[in-house]
């Protein structure tokens, strides 16, 4: 099957596939080609492409992969800042963390995915074009994925707030702790460390 413009001078295209078309969200994720500066997730079932996000969105991610350095030196962790793509554990939904943390031998969903059950924590800067999902349906996508604990960088809340989830069970993060930027918050097994948030003030 070859489509073909019926404008003159429109664009080129190109001859589709003759093999059946993608028909759920994975199977559209699967089927896209590169997208360079372009964020593309799996969100509640839709299929969401987004801008990589501002200069001070990759410097809060980035100030919390600097925070991390010492306990993934002691313990052998990876960490990611929104370079790696996260598998869902039951739901096969892949989405994009704004920062990950992994043991070496973290499983893998194919060849570019981590599973989120073998990972240790996952991060998310809030945005605004991403507000409500990172607020409010992160958390429990990453709970039902089995990610021990979920950091979220709310750089737009009045105060500016981290939010520490964990303890995982049945979906949901049973656990949380608070703190507005320039306090102390406990981030908890199996990361156990104490994350100081004055690392964010200055990316406001």
């Amino acid at each position: 099957m070859v489509a073909i413009s019926r404008k003159p001078h429109g664009p080129t295209l190109v001859p589709v596939s003759d093999g059946p078309l993608p028909s759920t969200p994975r199977e559209l994720f699967d089927s896209l080609p590169p997208l360079p500066g372009l964020r593309t997730e799996i969100i509640d079932g839709r299929l969401i492409v987004t801008p990589v996000g501002t200069p001070e969105h990759g410097r809060a991610a980035m100030r919390l992969f600097r925070a991390f350095i010492p306990l993934m030196d002691e313990r052998g962790w990876d960490g990611w800042t929104g370079n790696v793509d996260v598998c869902l554990d039951g739901s096969r939904e892949p989405v994009e963390p704004d920062f990950v943390l992994a043991p070496k031998d973290c499983p893998r969903w194919g060849e570019r995915e981590l599973l989120s059950s073998g990972l240790k924590l996952v991060a998310e800067v809030v945005s605004r074009g991403s507000a409500q999902d990172d607020r409010e349906k992160k958390p429990v996508m990453y709970a039902r994925g089995g990610v021990p604990v979920m950091v979220l960088v709310d750089p737009l809340a009045t105060p500016p707030t981290v939010t520490v989830y964990s303890e995982p069970k049945e979906g949901l993060y049973q656990m949380s702790a608070t703190a507005t930027f320039g306090r102390e918050v406990l981030v908890p097994h199996p990361i156990d460390f104490t994350l100081d948030t004055s690392v964010f003030e200055e990316v406001l």
